[in-house]
């Protein structure tokens, strides 16, 4: 059994903090759309969200729980798929396809990442793409009304 929270984080800061930060958060790309959930930090502490609904966090986030403490939110590595084309027309291409599908995608100049599946690792092999399955941070997009933070 979990012990219980040692925080509860109720707030994303949004500007600049000169707090020091007390925790690191470690969470995959489906945790960090949690708004509502217990974690455990880096170091084994178990904390619990209580964010606004719908909050999606990001690598680099700091939150802040009730009692003052600090924590910064860590795009924690995951099994994922990272896409790779010849040119960048099929790399265009692949996204297309993988938007029309509503895919969580992770879009760079270079490669598309996304979560294993084994229907899209094949419709992206027959489109001659070049697959690799890695563990890294999964960033994906946060959709069209999300927040961008380039």
């Amino acid at each position: 059994m979990r012990s219980p929270a040692t925080s509860t984080f109720t707030q994303r800061l949004t500007t600049k903090s000169d707090a020091p930060v007390s925790l690191t958060l470690p969470l995959t790309a489906e945790d960090r759309t949690r708004s509502r959930h217990h974690f455990e930090t880096s170091d084994g502490q178990v904390v619990y969200l209580q964010l606004p609904r719908g909050t999606i966090l990001r690598d680099g986030d700091l939150l802040q729980s009730d009692d003052g403490a600090i924590a910064r939110v860590l795009a924690k590595p995951e099994p994922v798929l990272t896409v790779t084309a010849q040119t960048p027309l099929y790399l265009l291409q692949a996204a297309y396809h993988l938007g029309n599908r509503h895919v969580s995608l992770e879009i760079a100049s270079t490669y598309l990442r996304l979560s294993p599946d084994p229907v899209l690792h094949n419709l992206l092999i027959h489109r001659g793409l070049h697959i690799t399955e890695e563990i890294q941070p999964f960033q994906p997009e946060s959709g069209a009304y999300g927040q961008h933070q380039h």
